[in-house]
């Protein structure tokens, strides 16, 4: 070959690799946003809600966002640290637990009052209604809050000693979410001890704990049917979560990027998390019967009677909030009533 042949072949090539450097530069991300969370990478709040809610995010801004997801066997995943994180912009947005730390959410923690919310879809619409309306105060001021949500009405899980009426709780140590529920245990007789998702099967088979109150995909998540043998089904109560942001990360976002997030952020990712509920729910539950541990399902009767046992213990946790700078615990209750209420009977209005 010639000396300019090659010279000319050696150009074509360099300008060829240029021009597809170029191309996968142009293809990259221009922006990546860290979220994270508190449970195993195998779960549905990565699996169903992170993953496909970053998917979502980057068709809308045409690749220029990619979101990067960072779980709890990553040094970002404690529980009691995520809404923290994001505030001091450690990591750009966060899914957490309002009850850990506790008395953080002190207005948000009224939905859950016991036996006050059975259904994931009813009980998230009805949290979000609560913070649309100004009614949860203070509460996550810090944030740019892209959704609230709870789960489906949680159940009693227990290793040796079955649940079947309000005299079997009594002196039994279980593992609690958040104070409005260890307020519930307390009242009942119980002894709630707070514990985060990661140390219950250790607890557990310790014997350090008797059971905990979480929903059927907790349980599933951590392994912990392989220990229980029973699980009570009253719908006692419910715990409260948040997608959070960090307002000024979302601030110095292009417009675009904005519009985005908020396009699928609120409203229309709260409405998907009772059928993700449903999903996890129906895992865990079947997890347990291959197990072949016993499930005590409570009927309606039966468990409205233990709804008009708690309502000392409503009136006092409610009042209780005054001190910690709610102002009209009371009205948030009603208004959380009747909101559930509503949303039951949209979406559960031919329920047996």
């Amino acid at each position: 070959m010639k000396p300019t042949t090659l010279r000319k072949t050696l150009l074509g090539l360099l300008t060829g690799a240029t021009i597809l450097a170029s191309a996968g530069i142009a293809q990259a991300a221009d922006i990546t946003l860290k979220v994270s969370h508190y449970l195993p990478p195998s779960h549905g709040f990565q699996k169903d809600f992170l993953e496909n809610w970053g998917k979502e995010l980057s068709e809308k801004t045409n690749g220029k966002v990619e979101v990067k997801i960072f779980d709890a066997t990553s040094a970002f995943g404690k529980i009691d640290r995520q809404a923290d994180q994001v505030r001091a912009g450690v990591m750009d947005m966060a899914v957490g637990l309002n009850g850990i730390p506790r008395d953080r959410y002190p207005a948000a923690s009224i939905i859950e009052m016991p036996f006050l919310v059975k259904h994931a879809d009813s009980g998230s619409e009805t949290l979000w209604q609560l913070y649309k309306e100004g009614l949860l105060g203070s509460d996550y001021q810090d944030f740019k809050v892209l959704g609230l949500f709870t789960h489906e009405g949680g159940l009693i899980h227990t290793l040796d000693t079955p649940v079947r009426s309000l005299d079997d709780l009594k002196g039994l140590r279980l593992r609690t979410p958040s104070p409005a529920v260890s307020a519930m245990l307390e009242s009942l007789g119980a002894s709630p001890v707070g514990l985060p998702p990661s140390a219950i099967y250790e607890n557990l088979q310790k014997g350090n704990i008797e059971g905990l109150v979480t929903t059927w995909d907790l349980v599933n998540a951590v392994k912990a049917n392989e220990l229980l043998k029973y699980h009570t089904d009253a719908a006692a109560y419910t715990a409260g979560f948040y997608f959070v942001m960090n307002q000024k990360k979302y601030d110095s976002l292009p417009e675009d990027v904005r519009a985005a997030i908020d396009e699928i952020s609120g409203d229309s990712l709260v409405v998907k998390f009772g059928d993700w509920w449903n999903k996890w729910e129906a895992a865990g539950k079947a997890d347990a019967e291959k197990h072949g541990n016993e499930i005590i399902k409570i009927d309606d009767a039966t468990r409205a009677e233990w709804q008009a046992s708690v309502q000392p213990m409503i009136k006092e946790y409610l009042a209780s909030l005054k001190e910690k700078g709610v102002a009209d615990p009371e009205a948030i209750y009603k208004r959380a009533q009747e909101l559930n209420a509503e949303f039951d009977a949209k979406y559960h209005a031919g329920d047996k």
